[in-house]
């Protein structure tokens, strides 16, 4: 029996306050209005932003409210305007909408659009309202995707079109931790060939860093971790050498510029502590490098910078989605996973759990127990 125009029941994995465990319910997906989309969820990533959330780091956030910000899966209906895509098409949702149509949009060196709800957490889409609802209450969305949900609706900015043959489990880290770490350092940082990388955090972000550096033509890439298991996957993946701060009786930086001979030509954050974003600058090579934050802190953390860091000639910079245009670059990123083979986004995945099983994949999560751990949906 089609379901295309009617209410679809689904289950949610819905937060009713901070500091809680998720809970799954079932919940009730209103049909698309118009130029929005509803989606079968295949797979989603558990993200870093979503622990962030899960906290009381996201002050503004409404409740209750379905997270999830790294998705994929299948168009299960269309409202009335909607031209990009249509039912059975193959999509990422994205936690990063642009409606290339804003100023920031059609800037080239943006991709962070006004219309997005990034930092704003109003939990609602365009037209102010959700089709999210739990016997007749709201429920609020997350970053304009919501994918820790079965079905999920989006104003048809939130997603993009990709290429079926895509494995959804793996392509749904494209939506946030992948491009994040992988455009870093082909967009913002613009790596070159033969030059030195430091990565702090070889997390799901920080491993997709080290595959840019690579991509880039890297000759040395350093991996800094306080948990030495990632280890022999960094190296598997790029890094020429790993560093754990523990290791050492002086102040990480200070090690990284003695075996660099003056710090690395680029240094990445991926972790979301200013403690080790201040480290990865002063890692950076202090009259030419070029340090990088992709880390989101707590809303209240703040970063100290001594002017002379940067007044000896570094740069300092920050990216959102690693400064990817999502609607344009996506599918060609999906291209270079499974036809070019320029990366291998398995090598991320490191456990798959049934939806049901959420909160052990925070735990994991927390406990260093993975590199991404993603959420399998009843197919």
């Amino acid at each position: 029996m089609s379901t295309v125009g009617k209410p679809i029941k689904s289950k949610a994995a819905v937060l009713y306050g901070f500091n809680q465990p998720l809970k799954i319910e079932e919940i009730e997906v209103a049909p698309p209005k118009a130029f929005e989309i509803r989606i079968k969820i295949f797979a989603s990533g558990i993200a870093e932003t979503d622990d962030l959330a899960l906290s009381d780091d996201m002050a503004s956030l409404n409740f209750p409210v379905i997270l999830g910000s790294e998705g994929a899966g299948i168009v299960e209906s269309i409202g009335e305007g909607v031209t990009k895509v249509k039912p059975g098409d193959h999509v990422i949702a994205l936690c990063g909408p642009m409606c290339m149509k804003c100023k920031s949009c059609l800037h080239e060196d943006s991709n962070f659009c006004v219309n997005n709800d990034v930092g704003k957490n109003k939990g609602l889409m365009l037209d102010k309202t959700t089709r999210f609802s739990i016997n007749g209450k709201q429920i609020h969305n997350f970053m304009s995707c919501s994918t820790f949900t079965e079905y999920t609706c989006v104003d048809e900015f939130a997603c993009v079109k990709i290429d079926p043959k895509a494995n959804l489990d793996e392509v749904s880290l494209i939506g946030y931790g992948f491009s994040s770490g992988y455009g870093t350092v082909l967009n913002t940082a613009k790596v070159k060939p033969g030059t030195t990388c430091v990565v702090f955090g070889l997390g799901a972000i920080g491993m997709s860093a080290v595959m840019g550096c690579k991509v880039a033509g890297a000759s040395r890439i350093i991996g800094v971790d306080i948990n030495p298991t990632k280890f022999s996957r960094a190296k598997e993946l790029g890094c020429t050498d790993c560093l754990n701060p523990n290791d050492s009786d002086k102040p990480i930086h200070e090690v990284i510029v003695e075996m660099t001979e003056g710090g690395a030509d680029y240094g990445f954050e991926c972790i979301g502590k200013v403690d080790v974003m201040e480290s990865m600058i002063l890692s950076t090579q202090c009259s030419y490098g070029s340090a990088n934050i992709i880390g989101v802190p707590k809303s209240t953390d703040r970063l100290v910078v001594d002017v002379m860091w940067l007044l000896t000639g570094r740069s300092l910079q920050g990216a959102f989605l690693g400064d990817f245009k999502a609607p344009l670059q996506f599918p060609g990123l999906v291209q270079d996973a499974i036809h070019a083979k320029k990366f291998d986004l398995s090598k991320l995945v490191t456990c798959k759990l049934p939806f049901e099983k959420i909160n052990e994949g925070f735990d994991l999560m927390r406990q260093g127990k993975c590199i991404r751990t993603v959420l399998i949906m009843d197919k």
